[in-house]
């Protein structure tokens, strides 16, 4: 896949993942319906992960000229995901609760905001 092929898919995981998890922060935990999309978002966290992990990072310093620091936050959700699903499946809400809000503010928020640093994609598309 190309590096535009790869930002679209990224794109097209990114942002469902992005609404889903705004409206499980806002609304009731616990429900039918706080599980299935809790469900779902989870795995698109893990897609939008996995697909940063194929592209090139383009500002800053790189690792074997690949990896760079925003792919820190991909191994946050590679941690974050299974350590939320195995906190609730064990009863602990708290620790469900932390991984949670870890992976909305730090995957979602914080790591979305570095993508309108100039340099980036979608400072391009967006604001340049």
């Amino acid at each position: 896949m190309t590096y535009l092929q790869l930002a679209y898919a990224h794109l097209a995981t990114v942002l469902p993942a992005f609404f889903i998890g705004t409206f499980l922060l806002l609304n009731q935990k616990g429900s039918s319906k706080h599980k299935m999309l809790g469900k779902f978002y989870m795995l698109l966290m893990l897609l939008t992960a996995a697909v940063t992990l194929f592209m090139t990072a383009e500002v800053g310093p790189t690792l074997l000229g690949h990896f760079g620091f925003i792919h820190l936050f991909s191994l946050l959700v590679f941690y974050s995901v299974p350590a939320a699903y195995i906190a609730i499946r064990k009863g602990d809400i708290k620790k469900h609760r932390m991984n949670m809000l870890g992976l909305y503010f730090g995957g979602l928020v914080i790591a979305g905001a570095f993508t309108f640093v100039p340099g980036r994609l979608l400072h391009t598309w967006i604001l340049a």
